[in-house]
């Protein structure tokens, strides 16, 4: 035991001196930082970095101390140029502004646009989320509401981006890359399906039931106890609803909202039919315009990385040293890339903040190609 306490000292030894050489060299860096904000170079230089990581592999004696070095002095220089970052914030090197802060998003004169048909979730969650005066729309797809905002036609458009169960709407974050939009709101609706049916009909008339192919998963078990329906899939559960009023047949079904039921004028013949009790989807408001009001408190992102290891884990430790909450990641292939991916993420936080500024030039600066795709 004797022999142990004794490396252990030694160790506490060494430790210190690591410890006081760390502390230098951040010095140093700031004394870097000084004569970059002087002068205006970028803090990262990847060409110099590779340089160097080169050189200190080749001082280590074995292979494992060369990537145990590669790795020491790829976290010292990534906490090197953090420390820069922040100290060009604190001496007020600001990045170009694109985001304007305003008082509140629309006004009585905003058009807004959703897919689908009045009775749909989306038109619940634009009802939510905006006032009764606004002039609402509808088109058939996620695509025709973006360029309905892209062309002026419209001036906000809400888009499902997520479900709790099904998860992710994958081709909005693609048509988030396509389109120059931002977000500047979302809102949780609750999904609460039905099974609707015509005024005179019964549960036990029903012989088809329409909805989306996800409200149909979501309601599996429900149909599972009655096999002799058949669950044909429509576009959204609003339109299968109104299908049902247009056909004007009792042997037809719907599962879709409360709201379609009042909407279509239809009878609830069976409510809460989703297994999953907080099942929940998330929307967002999308605008041509960059702003955000002042109170906004999340902010989404999407970035591409050099197919290289340990790029990832290099963005996102700029979220942990500047103590932001990322609170979602997801990846999407990039398209003509094989293997390579687009990360979206959302974390907490304000653009105004010392810690999101510090973060995202950072991000901006290391990564290949980065997008703010909003603050709300």
């Amino acid at each position: 035991m004797a022999d142990l306490l004794e490396l252990r000292d030694k160790i506490d030894e060494i430790d210190r001196q690591i410890i006081q050489l760390f502390e230098e060299r951040m010095d140093v860096s700031r004394q870097v930082a000084d004569f970059k904000i002087r002068t205006g170079k970028p803090v990262f230089d990847r060409e110099r970095e590779a340089d160097k990581l080169k050189r200190v592999k080749e001082l280590a004696h074995t292979p494992f101390n060369a990537t145990g070095t590669e790795e020491l002095f790829q976290q010292i220089m990534s906490m090197s140029r953090k420390l820069q970052y922040q100290l060009l914030t604190e001496h007020g090197v600001e990045e170009e502004k694109t985001y304007s802060m305003v008082p509140e998003l629309a006004d009585k004169r905003a058009r807004v646009v959703f897919q689908g048909v009045e009775g749909a979730y989306s038109h619940a969650a634009m009802r939510e989320f905006f006032d009764d005066d606004i002039k609402s729309s509808h088109v058939q797809t996620w695509k025709d509401a973006m360029d309905c905002i892209a062309k002026g036609e419209a001036d906000y458009a809400v888009l499902p981006i997520e479900n709790s169960t099904a998860g992710i709407v994958a081709e909005i974050y693609d048509l988030l890359v396509d389109y120059n939009l931002y977000i500047v709101g979302e809102q949780i609706i609750k999904c609460e399906h039905n099974l609707l049916g015509l005024p005179e009909a019964s549960a036990e008339d029903i012989q088809v039931v329409y909805s989306h192919p996800q409200a149909l998963m979501q309601c599996k078990t429900f149909l599972e106890q009655h096999p002799q329906w058949d669950a044909r899939e429509m576009g959204n559960t609003a339109v299968s609803a109104k299908k049902v009023k247009e056909d004007g047949d009792i042997h037809q079904g719907a599962i879709a909202s409360r709201a379609a039921a009042e909407f279509y004028d239809l009878k609830i013949l069976a409510d809460d039919i989703y297994y999953n009790q907080h099942n929940s989807t998330r929307f967002i408001v999308v605008s041509a315009k960059q702003e955000y009001v002042c109170d906004a408190n999340k902010i989404s992102i999407c970035f591409e990385l050099p197919h290289k290891s340990g790029t990832l884990y290099n963005m996102l430790s700029h979220f942990i040293y500047n103590g932001l909450n990322m609170t979602k990641i997801e990846s999407r292939p990039i398209p003509g890339r094989n293997w390579e991916y687009r990360f979206f993420v959302d974390f907490e936080g304000n653009l105004e903040q010392s810690a999101v500024k510090n973060a995202l030039r950072g991000i901006r600066q290391e990564a290949s190609q980065v997008r703010v795709f909003g603050n709300y």
